[in-house]
């Protein structure tokens, strides 16, 4: 479950239908005073707010039910709680979530306005903090979708050195160190090192040398992958390959990286 800390405050944050949806429960305890969810929910302001959420959202919306909580808005008995609400109206801005993780939760758009009433300054820190993890999701993503296109690209190589270079009589062993042999042209073309001398620079490293690789590389050795494939295609020798992957690699990560620089001097 993820989390984002708001003037010291711990807040989590959890998905329902790919939408995100903040802890109100954590949010409260920012409020000076004892204060409970449903002091806000039974404001009119509040009920306004959500019902014409809710109207543009919920197409199951129960109008009918919401218009007589409504109408009690600003009597001094009235009171409903989180689960009351949504039982009677079938809302979906809003829910009371039992168990490990329980709580109030609420949709984004609910939880700035609750965050509003807990305080501006609140309000603007938790937007900011909530932006800044949406911005690290977003870039761990890029990141993914990087390492699979390289996956991809990988046997794409492999076959390529399957068709042209593993003659069906080597055992499965020498078959092996061929595929090694051929990874290790894309590693020194790139990386300047092979698997094995990462692995020993690197004793404590969980995974391999690609799996800490930055976007960037990863983009260059996906294009390398595919290079490489072509270049065995043609019966290109492997130290021929090599110098050419280099510079290649070279030149594409001076490219990649002048486009970086420009992006942050542009931000």
């Amino acid at each position: 479950m993820a989390k984002i800390m708001v003037q010291n405050t711990e807040i989590r944050l959890t998905a329902v239908n790919q939408e995100d949806y903040l802890c109100l429960t954590d949010m409260i305890k920012a409020k000076d005073g004892d204060f409970f969810v449903t002091d806000w929910l039974r404001n009119r302001n509040t009920l306004e707010y959500i019902g014409i959420w809710e109207k543009v959202y919920n197409p199951h919306f129960n109008y009918g039910e919401f218009a007589t909580i409504k109408s009690q808005a600003g009597l001094n008995s009235f009171k409903i709680s989180v689960g009351d609400f949504v039982a009677q109206t079938k809302a979906i801005s809003i829910m009371a979530k039992a168990g490990r993780y329980g709580g109030t939760y609420a949709h984004k758009d609910i939880a700035f306005e609750f965050a509003m009433w807990i305080s501006p300054e609140f309000k603007i820190y938790m937007v900011k903090e909530f932006q800044r993890l949406k911005a690290v999701e977003q870039e761990k993503l890029g990141w993914s979708a990087k390492r699979e296109l390289s996956k991809i690209n990988y046997h794409i190589h492999t076959d390529a050195i399957k068709q042209n270079l593993v003659p069906p009589e080597l055992t499965k062993d020498m078959i092996n160190k061929i595929y090694a042999s051929e990874a290790d042209v894309l590693n020194m073309a790139l990386f300047g090192m092979t698997a094995q001398d990462w692995r020993l620079a690197n004793p404590e490293a969980k995974g391999n040398m690609r799996d800490y690789a930055t976007i960037n590389q990863l983009i260059c050795l996906s294009n390398m992958e595919n290079l490489n494939s072509v270049f065995i295609n043609e019966n290109m020798p492997q130290s021929e390959r090599l110098l050419k992957l280099n510079k290649i690699a070279i030149q594409q990560m001076y490219v990649l990286q002048n486009i970086e620089s420009k992006k942050i001097l542009k931000d």
